[in-house]
């Protein structure tokens, strides 16, 4: 579990699939990152919680400490299919424009740094959006490369590991 000064960070599971369904469900959070069937969520959820259990990291639940209400997802998810760890958040749409983003991912990124063996985390980020730009940006990631991942063309923004000293 990772805390931050307003959220608790904990790896999402099976059981928050009604959850996972209904943050995607948003037609302004799934523009970029598309919509999942409760079956699509489940399948989903058991392949973060196998990334948990065999590379020690994955997807996180967001919850307000305040509330405990579940506001999104955010976390270090590795693509076999590019071989890098991709740092990754997505907030339900009321969340917006609070600095959430920025503070969970913010908090990712440090755990990651801190406990991988990385030398980089990368963000797939479509062009058009813009607000995740903006936290990548202030978490100190540069455009690296443009690519196709998933049938969609995606700028991909990287952070390398900071220099001791």
């Amino acid at each position: 579990m990772i805390e931050t000064e307003r959220l608790l960070l904990r790896p999402l599971t099976t059981q928050d699939a009604d959850a996972f369904v209904t943050l995607h469900a948003d037609e302004r959070v799934n523009r970029f990152v598309g919509a999942y069937s409760p079956e699509q969520a489940r399948e989903r959820l058991v392949t973060i919680e196998r990334q948990w259990a065999e590379r020690g990291h994955g997807l996180c639940a967001v919850e307000l400490k305040s509330s405990g209400e579940f506001i999104g997802r955010v976390g270090l998810n590795y693509w076999e299919e590019l071989d890098e760890v991709e740092l990754g958040w997505t907030l339900a749409a009321e969340s917006w424009g609070h600095g959430y983003a920025t503070e969970a991912a913010g908090a990712c990124l440090d755990w990651g740094f801190a406990t991988l063996a990385e030398e980089y985390f990368i963000s797939l980020i479509r062009p058009a959006n813009t607000a995740s730009v903006r936290v990548a940006e202030r978490l100190g990631f540069a455009p690296r490369r443009e690519q196709t991942f998933m049938g969609h063309e995606v700028t991909v923004y990287a952070r390398d590991r900071p220099s001791d000293g």
